[in-house]
């Protein structure tokens, strides 16, 4: 049970629960329907290996707890890790890393069976996150995040769709990308000023399109989006010839936004070939 004092802090177990952080832009999921909407969608099952990242004040941990009996947890926030540690102790087996998960290394989190990820992840981390969870997407089975709406808008969009773009073709690389479910600011404390989105993220075993090299790949499709109103010719002058262009069977006429992540392969791979 907790109450607010007159200090303006809630207090839980007798220990201080500190507000949210601005700096650390937290938002704290406190409405029961969405939780357990999000724990039926996640689906946990015991024996499963998943790891929380950014639990919080721990709205989803102790349900993933009640299902998994199990949990790992990645927080930054130092004083939040007593609050986790002491509430949820009698819940099950809670291993809370106090760490910058943009640091943490997940993968060492892997032993026999692939990991499970779930969270919901600070909106101003939330890309260089996803870049993150995808260098370790080998131990990673499958993940569920709550994310800002228009990042997941960007990531679910096809090609020929305003939302499409550089997300959308480096996600949909890694994993097979689906959208849960929508969820208003009134779920947050304090309410967030954007809508949110869970998503779930299933890497793939073999990508969608071969690649030469990943990093060239991704340098193509971050050129041809960075400016979208310029043909893919003109916004990727600098890395391939017109031969490419005609090698890849790409017209150098279209713009970014008009072609897939097969064809984006295609082109990364004829310019990757002329090089050498």
């Amino acid at each position: 049970m907790s109450r607010r004092h007159s200090g303006g802090a809630m207090k839980t177990n007798g220990l201080p629960l500190p507000g949210p952080r601005k700096r650390l832009g937290q938002n704290f999921l406190h409405d029961p329907a969405v939780i357990e909407q999000i724990i039926d969608l996640f689906d946990p099952k015991r024996g499963d290996r998943v790891v929380e990242i950014g639990p919080g004040r721990g709205a989803l941990t102790g349900r993933l707890l009640d299902r998994l009996g199990s949990l790992d947890v990645i927080e930054l926030d130092r004083d939040l890790v007593p609050h986790l540690k002491e509430v949820f102790t009698d819940r099950g087996r809670l291993t809370v890393h106090e760490a910058d998960v943009l640091s943490f290394n997940i993968s060492k989190l892997a032993t026999n069976k692939p990991l499970r990820v779930i969270g919901n992840v600070p909106y101003n981390i939330s890309t260089p996150l996803l870049f993150h969870l995808f260098a370790s997407a080998g131990t990673i089975s499958d993940m569920c995040l709550m994310l800002q709406k228009e990042v997941v808008d960007r990531m679910v969009a096809e090609p020929g769709s305003k939302s499409y773009g550089r997300l959308s073709v480096m996600v949909g690389w890694y994993c097979k990308v689906s959208r849960g479910f929508n969820v208003r600011p009134g779920a947050f404390t304090p309410p967030p000023k954007v809508d949110s989105s869970i998503v779930l993220l299933q890497p793939h075993s073999k990508p969608p399109a071969a690649v030469e090299d990943l990093s060239f790949f991704a340098e193509v499709v971050r050129s041809a989006f960075s400016q979208r109103r310029k043909t893919l010719r003109n916004a990727l002058k600098q890395l391939m010839s017109e031969s490419a262009f005609e090698e890849a069977s790409v017209d150098p006429g279209l713009r970014a936004e008009a072609i897939s992540i097969n064809e984006f392969a295609q082109l990364s791979n004829a310019a990757w070939k002329a090089r050498e």
